[in-house]
């Protein structure tokens, strides 16, 4: 068994995946758009094969948070693999110089993981890691 995919509901999933694709070598499908129900998405895959879905209706409400830093039950994080500490300290460097927020590390862990946290560009946390 495998995940086959992660989704996300986005303000603007044009935003989000011009993201993925910059960072991330995300390669989008071709958008999926159900006018009858408001309904727009992209699935991305990456190199691994591992996919995130991003959709966009009228009707979803934002989450309410302070912070972007909150945190809040459910959903907190998902991880690339990036294979070395160079490449995270890189990536990281090249998110935080382009104006992203970065919320912590670069880093050794308590628990072995060499790892940083940024936000995307809504908020949602992503962990560079080895």
């Amino acid at each position: 068994m495998k995940i086959e995919h992660i989704a996300l509901w986005a303000q603007n999933i044009e935003t989000l995946k011009t993201f993925y694709e910059t960072y991330f070598d995300a390669q989008p499908n071709n958008k999926y758009t159900n006018s009858k129900k408001g309904f727009q998405s992209y699935f991305l895959t990456f190199a691994s094969g591992a996919r995130l879905e991003l959709m966009q209706k009228p009707d979803i409400r934002p989450l309410a948070r302070q912070d972007p830093a909150d945190e809040f039950l459910g959903y907190a994080h998902f991880a690339f693999s990036l294979g070395s500490e160079t490449a995270v300290n890189e990536l990281t460097h090249r998110l935080v110089s382009d104006g992203f927020v970065k919320l912590d590390g670069p880093r050794w862990t308590g628990d072995r993981y060499y790892e940083s946290v940024i936000l995307d560009p809504e908020g949602n946390r992503i962990e560079l890691t080895t």
